[in-house]
């Protein structure tokens, strides 16, 4: 079974396919990198306003963290696409495996998020080889995530003893 083949199952995106799968000469650790390139005929999604827009160039590629595949640290490559929307402006297109210019992958700050719940955030970030800024990073936007979706209409009252 291919690496693609892993990744179109568990993190497939609808406007992006997988290219090329290569391991990467000298890394300190063993790491691949992944290309993302986008569909064919599919037009980029403004980061501001969410809709298809017409595009006009690209930026330099991009990398991202995804989650470690066996130990080796995967990379997503990506050279995002410019948007000209008439209601926001010039824009970088949206990409859906990353929020905004963090180094994780939104799945992979999922996944350290979930194993600093279980571990200690060091412990974390010596088991899957990154920092513990990374780890910290990851279970922040976790908590702020949950902060934004948190229901409080059913409490009525806090009890202290």
């Amino acid at each position: 079974m291919h690496i693609k083949t892993i990744l179109n199952r568990v993190q497939k995106f609808k406007s992006f396919v997988y290219g090329r799968v290569c391991w990467v000469k000298n890394a300190l650790v063993p790491t691949v990198d992944v290309e993302l390139q986008p569909r064919r005929n599919s037009r980029p999604v403004c980061s501001g306003c969410r809709r298809e827009r017409p595009g006009y160039d690209r930026q330099p590629t991009h990398s991202t963290e995804f989650i470690p595949l066996w130990g080796i640290k995967v990379f997503f490559l990506y050279a995002p696409r410019r948007v000209a929307c008439p209601d926001c402006g010039i824009r970088v297109e949206w990409m859906p495996w990353v929020s905004g210019k963090h180094r994780l992958t939104e799945a992979y700050s999922w996944f350290l998020a979930g194993w600093a719940k279980r571990l200690s955030w060091k412990e974390v970030a010596q088991a899957f080889r990154t920092t513990w800024d990374q780890v910290f990073s990851a279970v922040e936007r976790a908590v702020i995530w949950g902060r934004e979706h948190q229901d409080l209409s059913n409490v009525t009252a806090i009890g202290v003893d």
